[in-house]
C-alpha cells in the first residue's frame, strides 16, 4: 500500500468523534457538556458501556432556550 493511501484527510484527524447522545461538537457556541441522562455520569449501564455517551459519562448538548 502506498504512503498516500495511509494518510487520513484533514477532516478525519481534526474532527472529534460525536457520541450518539451528543447534539454538537465541543467548542461549538451554544453547546456545553452535561452528565449523561442514561448512565447518570457512570459511563456504564450494568456491565456494558453506555450506548448514549459511549462510556464517557458525559454528553454535549445545546444550552439556552432558543
Amino acid at each position: 500500500m502506498s504512503p498516500a493511501m495511509n494518510k487520513k484527510s484533514q477532516t478525519e484527524t481534526d474532527t472529534p468523534k460525536l457520541n450518539p447522545g451528543d447534539q454538537g461538537d465541543a467548542g461549538t457556541p451554544g453547546v456545553g457538556e452535561n452528565v449523561c441522562p442514561e448512565c447518570k455520569g457512570k459511563g456504564r449501564i450494568g456491565v456494558t458501556s453506555c450506548p448514549t455517551c459511549s462510556g464517557t459519562g458525559t454528553i454535549m448538548e445545546g444550552i439556552g432556550g432558543a
